[in-house]
């Protein structure tokens, strides 16, 4: 209480007068406080997100590609960094080679199936931050969850780095990147393994750049 208050409740109880005292104002925002607290979702910006795969091709190069339509939400308390959670879904249609007639082939039933199968999925299951892993774009944590490819679905490990975060006047962004390795062939996809004209082991990096809701 301040002092000319004081003085001022003393010179009205002097002169007779009564005083009400009201408590509604000191008490805390409760909204406010809660805001900030537990995961909070993120759906991905589609424009700024995409996945790259890299394949060997004819036991000599690194082939790369990508898929540029990746949809879906995270769950994340930034500040604290825990929580994490994902929902990722990839469109096999949005299949980019720089090549218009592998990204045909790519899409046939040779490979991804996009007709019978136009969806690659990850939901996680489980998190767990990795503290002793160094990184030098953010905190590592390793994502347990179920992948699903051409209609195979399995259970994977998934690294995920928290490269990013930051509110704008576009609003309030998270971004990560997600690194992980398959065998297509366990995924049903096993044309040109035999022979070795394209590898099994296929790496793959899903980057995310996602808005809070």
């Amino acid at each position: 209480m301040t002092t000319f208050r004081l003085i001022t409740i003393c010179l009205m109880l002097a002169l007779g007068g009564t005083i009400a005292f009201s408590t509604t104002a000191q008490e805390p925002a409760p909204e406010a406080a809660s805001s900030q607290e537990g995961a909070r979702t993120f759906a991905v910006d589609t424009v700024h997100s995409m996945t790259l795969f890299r394949i060997q091709h004819m036991g000599a190069g690194m082939f790369y590609g990508r898929f540029n339509d990746v949809t879906g939400t995270i769950g994340f308390d930034p500040e604290k960094g825990t929580d994490l959670s994902l929902d990722i879904s990839i469109d096999i249609n949005s299949i980019d080679s720089g090549h218009p007639g592998l990204d045909g082939h790519l899409k046939s039933p040779d490979f991804f199936n996009a007709v019978e199968f136009p969806k690659m999925t990850f939901k996680s299951s489980g998190t767990r931050m990795l503290p002793d892993t160094k990184h030098p774009d953010g905190d590592v944590y390793e994502v347990e969850g179920d992948l699903t490819i051409h209609g195979v679905t399995k259970k994977i490990k998934v690294e995920v780095v928290h490269v990013g975060h930051r509110t704008t006047q576009r609003g309030e962004r998270v971004g990560l990147e997600c690194i992980f390795s398959i065998k297509r062939s366990d995924y049903g996809m096993p044309y040109g393994v035999e022979g070795d004209s394209i590898g099994d082991t296929t790496r793959i990096i899903v980057s995310l750049e996602a808005i809070a809701q």
